[in-house]
């Protein structure tokens, strides 16, 4: 009986230790299944934050190079209205007229050596059209040489402003 005591117990042992080894490693798989799923969704989750950031990132370099070109575009304004300011002195049409006045008159009356239209009552655009059309010799009539010669040394600027002050004669 102390042998079938020995052995019945022997066999209980052995049964319960293969029972706990079986659990052990139902536990063990069942942990490396969790470590797995957990890892798993930390690389999920990682990868939307790093499209999120990504995302956020262009929108900020787009809103960044938005405003990057408003601003070049507001100095280049800001630069060529300076430019423009120092480059451009103040043009006193009066005194470039008084050239002019020896043969149109003092107010524009006149037929220039008899030979010319009188400007007076001309609106600024057509006198500037004149003006530019006797500088390039594709204006005027008998008095074509004489004009191209005295508009010669004026820039876009002076001839603008000197059909400004001839409009309002």
């Amino acid at each position: 009986m102390k042998i079938f005591m020995s052995v019945v117990l022997i066999m209980f042992l052995a049964g319960c230790s293969s029972e706990n080894k079986q659990n052990n490693e139902e536990a063990a798989t069942e942990k490396k299944s969790v470590v797995k799923d957990v890892k798993n969704k930390a690389l999920e989750t990682a990868q939307e934050v790093k499209e999120a950031v990504s995302e956020k990132a262009q929108e900020v370099k787009e809103a960044v190079s938005e405003k990057a070109q408003e601003v070049k575009e507001e100095v280049s304004e800001k630069a060529q209205e300076v430019k423009e300011a120092v480059s451009t002195p103040e043009i006193d049409a009066a005194k470039i007229y008084s050239a002019c006045a020896g043969c149109h008159g003092a107010d524009g009356s006149k037929a220039a050596l008899g030979k010319s239209q009188i400007i007076k009552g001309w609106d600024a655009q057509k006198t500037a059209d004149a003006l530019k059309g006797y500088k390039t010799g594709t204006y005027g009539g008998a008095m074509k040489g004489l004009m191209r010669g005295q508009v010669s040394k004026l820039n876009e600027a002076e001839i603008q402003a000197l059909a400004e002050y001839i409009s309002k004669l």
